[in-house]
This record gives C-alpha cells, sequence and structure tokens, in this order.
C-alpha cells in the first residue's frame, strides 16, 4: 500500500474495518451488497485539477488546506490510494469516465477539445448515462461537460463558430450534448472558456460572471437531490465541477479562509460542495441508499502556484511527482473517496489498481447487468474492491497517457513510462531531458512512488513485458477479455519523441518518426 497517511491513522483504518467486517457478519450473515431496499442513488462528484496532496487526510503532513467534507467522506466510507484518471488532462478524463473506453481511441489523440464541434462521444455509443436510464434511473449531469457540442443559431439552425463567437449567444442550441447522451437532465458549461455561457438542457439559458458558477452549481446540486424526495426511481447525479481549475475565483465569503492564497480558498470551497450534497442527502433520508464518490479528473494545475504553495508547506501532489499534464503520477493520481452507508466499511481504505473508466462496469455489477457487447472495452469493475474483496480483473494493466500524447503502462508495481522526461508541463520536459537520457523510464511504484530511480536499463525483461501488453492493448481496441473492437482511428502512434541514443551522446529522432501526423486536439486549451 502507498503510505499516503499516518501509521496511527492507518492502524484506526485497520481496526475499524475489522469491526466493520464483524459486524456485516452478525447483521448479514451471507457476505457481499444486498439490494433489500432498491438500486442504490449514484452520486459522482468529479473536482477538476484537485491534486492527491490537495485533501487533508490524504496527506496529513503536506496538506495545508481543510477539507473536513472530503475528510468526513474519508471516515465514513473507504479512501482508494492508488485510483487513476483516464488521462492527466481534462477531455480524456471525462470521455473514458462515461463510456469505460480510453480517449485516445478516439480522434483525440493529444490535449483537449475547444468546443464548438460535434460531441466526442458517437451518437451511437452507450454512456454510463445511457445504460443506466435503461434501468429505471432519472440521469443528471450538474457542471462541466468538456466534450464538445454544437451551437446552433435557433432561427437559422446554422452553427455558430469559434471564430465568431468568444462566448456562445444566449438561446443558442446544442444539438449533440449531455441530453443527447444519456442524461435527462443537464445543467452546466462546456469548459472554462465558455464558463460566462450557462447551459440548462439543449440551450444556452444566460450569461453569467464566473465566479458565480461554483455556488451555481452547489445550488443546483441540491435542488436536484431534493426533487427526488418521494420519487421511487434511483438516481444518478454526475457533477463534473468546474473547480479548482482556472479561473481561480473562490467566492467572495470563501476569501482567506483557507490562510494560504487564492487556491487554497477555492478548493476549500470545493470541498464545500461536497458538504452541501451530503446534507442535502441526509436532511432528506438518502443518505442510506446512496454511493457517492468524490474524485478529481487528473492533478492539479501549476496555475495554482505550486511553488508558492510549497514554499507555505503545501504539496499538492503529497510525495508523487509531476502535476497535471505529466506521464509522472503526480499527473494522474487522484484522490478517490466512496462512501455508501451499510455497504463500505467506514474508515477503510483499499491499495487496488482502479481507472476512472472502471465506473462503467462497476454500475453493472451494482445494477447485476451486462454492458453492451463491445463497448466499455477498458473497464473493470471495482465493485469487488468496495466490498473488502479483490478485484477480477480482466486486463493485463491500466494505461497512462499525457497532455502530449505520451503513453505509460502500469502493472503491479511497475510503470513503464514511453518518455524520456515529464511527458507534460513539468521540467524536464520533453525537449529538455538530458542527452543520453533513457528512451524510457520505469519504476517500481512500490518501493519508489515519487519515481525517482529509472530502472529502465536494468530491467529490460520487464521493460519488453509491458510494452508487449500496451501494444497488444491498443492493436485490439480494448484492453479486456473479449473480442478484438475497432479504435476510431487508424494509426496511433506508440512512441512519440522516441530517441536513439549514441555513445557521442548525441539524441537523434528515432527511425521512422522523423515525419510526424499532426495529431488532432489542442494542448493550449486546457492551459495551466
Amino acid at each position: 500500500m502507498i503510505q499516503l497517511m499516518k501509521r496511527s491513522q492507518l492502524a484506526r483504518l485497520a481496526e475499524q474495518r475489522i469491526l466493520f467486517a464483524f459486524l456485516l457478519v452478525v447483521a448479514w450473515v451471507v457476505p457481499g451488497i444486498s439490494f433489500a431496499d432498491g438500486l442504490p442513488n449514484i452520486i459522482y462528484v468529479m473536482c477538476d485539477d484537485l491534486g492527491y496532496g490537495d485533501i487533508h487526510c490524504l496527506a496529513p503532513e503536506t496538506s495545508k488546506i481543510p477539507t473536513p467534507h472530503a475528510d468526513r467522506l474519508a471516515s465514513e466510507g473507504m479512501v482508494f490510494t492508488d485510483a487513476h484518471s483516464g488521462s492527466s488532462v481534462c477531455t480524456p478524463t471525462r470521455y473514458g469516465l462515461l463510456t469505460g473506453r480510453y480517449s485516445w481511441r478516439t480522434r483525440l489523440q493529444k490535449g483537449v477539445v475547444t468546443g464548438f464541434a460535434p460531441c466526442l462521444i458517437d451518437k451511437d455509443r452507450p454512456t454510463v448515462a445511457s445504460f443506466l436510464k435503461a434501468r429505471g434511473y432519472h440521469t443528471a449531469i450538474i457542471g462541466k461537460w468538456h466534450l464538445d457540442f454544437q451551437y446552433l443559431d435557433p432561427d437559422s439552425g446554422d452553427a455558430y463558430s469559434q471564430k465568431q463567437h468568444n462566448t456562445p449567444p444566449v438561446g443558442a442550441i446544442i444539438p449533440d450534448g449531455p441530453v443527447h447522451r444519456g442524461f435527462e437532465y443537464y445543467h452546466g458549461f462546456h469548459h472554462a472558456r465558455n464558463m460566462k455561457a450557462v447551459i440548462e438542457d439543449d440551450r444556452v439559458i444566460a450569461h453569467d460572471e464566473v465566479v458565480n458558477m461554483l455556488p451555481r452549481l452547489t445550488r443546483k446540486s441540491v435542488d436536484y437531490i431534493d426533487s427526488r424526495v418521494g420519487n421511487s426511481d434511483p438516481f444518478f447525479l454526475y457533477v463534473p465541477l468546474g473547480s479548482p481549475h482556472t479561473p481561480i475565483v473562490p467566492a467572495p465569503s470563501w476569501k482567506g479562509k483557507s490562510g494560504i492564497g487564492d487556491y487554497g480558498d477555492f478548493v476549500m470551497q470545493t470541498d464545500n460542495v461536497l458538504g452541501e450534497i451530503v446534507s442535502a442527502l441526509e436532511r432528506n433520508g438518502q443518505a442510506e441508499n446512496t454511493l457517492v464518490v468524490f474524485t478529481s479528473d487528473n492533478g492539479c494545475s501549476k496555475a495554482a502556484g505550486i511553488g508558492k504553495l510549497a514554499e507555505q508547506g503545501h504539496a499538492v501532489s503529497a510525495n508523487l511527482r509531476g502535476s497535471k499534464a505529466d506521464l509522472w503520477d503526480g499527473g494522474h493520481r487522484v484522490p478517490f473517496i466512496v462512501r455508501w452507508p451499510g455497504k463500505v466499511a467506514p474508515g477503510s481504505f483499499c491499495d487496488q489498481l482502479i481507472c476512472h473508466t472502471d465506473l462503467f462496469a462497476t454500475v453493472a455489477g451494482i445494477t447485476d447487468s451486462v454492458f453492451p457487447k463491445g463497448d466499455a472495452v477498458d473497464s473493470v469493475s471495482f465493485l469487488p474492491a468496495i466490498q473488502g474483496s479483490q478485484i477480477v480483473s480482466t486486463r493485463n494493466g491500466v494505461i497512462h497517457h499525457s497532455i502530449s500524447g505520451h503513453f505509460a503502462y502500469r502493472r503491479g508495481p511497475w510503470k513503464l513510462l514511453l518518455a524520456r522526461a515529464s511527458g507534460g508541463w513539468s521540467s524536464p520536459k520533453e525537449n529538455q531531458a538530458p542527452a543520453g537520457a533513457p528512451q524510457g523510464q520505469l519504476y517500481n511504484m512500490h518501493s519508489d512512488v515519487g519515481e525517482q530511480n529509472n530502472l529502465y536499463d536494468e530491467q529490460p525483461a520487464i521493460v519488453a513485458e509491458l510494452l508487449g501488453y500496451l501494444r497488444s492493448d491498443v492493436a485490439r481496441g480494448r484492453s479486456t477479455v473479449g473480442s478484438e473492437a475497432a479504435n476510431d482511428v487508424n494509426h496511433i502512434e506508440i512512441w512519440k519523441n522516441r530517441v536513439v541514443v549514441n555513445p557521442n551522446k548525441n539524441s537523434l529522432p528515432a527511425k521512422g518518426n522523423k515525419k510526424k501526423r499532426k495529431p488532432k486536439g489542442r494542448q493550449g486549451d486546457d492551459a495551466p
């Protein structure tokens, strides 16, 4: 297990877990999750650019930001210490979360999308929302979409262009947004640079100051939970917040609360959203039959002022290397806390490897359903883990991806990076890698979670094994067991900027990589 908590905390959590396991046997006799009270509500709160070390209970020695609501959720539920986003930036993670499929299987080979374009999720592809809707759930999204959609002139039906409109006009109609991908209700915005445009269901309804967005999402989330009182159908509420991503705009009532600047204040305000959601559940008597997940889409951004925060004793990535956009774990290992009263042991923790793509298979397990054949090809259920059991994985490992499209492969303790440096924004960047550096990196994440001791040259057999798994998972169109599936593009470049190193320490482009295809997607639109 990754030692990110104090020993006293771990001991206390272990004692609680043993006690809870005993109570389960006494209360239920037969182990496992029971749905005697019906299918549970599911709330998935995903913050934007919240680092692993930003949550106080996950890194108490290096987190200087109070996060009482996340801390409480952890004490009442389970902390996953080795959970990962599908990418170290926004769009790819969101695609994988909703489809159970890595985003690099699509046209988006690096970077993020910018809106004013057809939806990245194909209209015929099942999503977690459409899957649950077909099983009797009411489905809602309140927050950031960032998966592309179009804006149409309500009179002519013509598509507005990004060049013409920095902010989509009020009244613009969206023909391919969340309500066309399985959600029955949507309130939010597309991405940070269009945050002023407030969207409800399939149209832009208002323009508002960006500082008002987080309070708006908080209020709308609570209103939605209140609206479900008395309704016997379960609900799936996806809350992809736009914070603490830029613009870092804590509301006036939160300014100065953290004592370490606007970023700390914004994290506290973000944590409060979770508190308001949990309070609404408790006030309405819905807490006992609701699974709540609190997490992030990737690591903390440099825009938070990582260096200045570090001077104040706050480490945004705890003891992990790197941050948002990077291939190192600080870019994609994320907070992941699950609470489900009576089903998840309070104060427990899990060190099993999971990914946001695993939500699809997990809800299929919760609803006792088989997900569509040929879909959710990169999803493995973590339901056994929250029951205190071992995940039965049908894949060999988890694939990581950086903003520039660099790949990494994680299997057990081993992590192979097909990059010579960060693969992202942290120094050294790929073009800053020292002459003579190995063309890849290999780390034992159990003994070297900070990724300091590169074993790439010392362990060629492990490098070859992991590279083989990666190549197979890419070529087969899936990483799980099953019949081969198709990627959306004909060519996926596994090695980016690969070099050969000669004895004179001159780094040269590898053969066949002199001319590089320009992948679609932009890096700058998820700028730090």
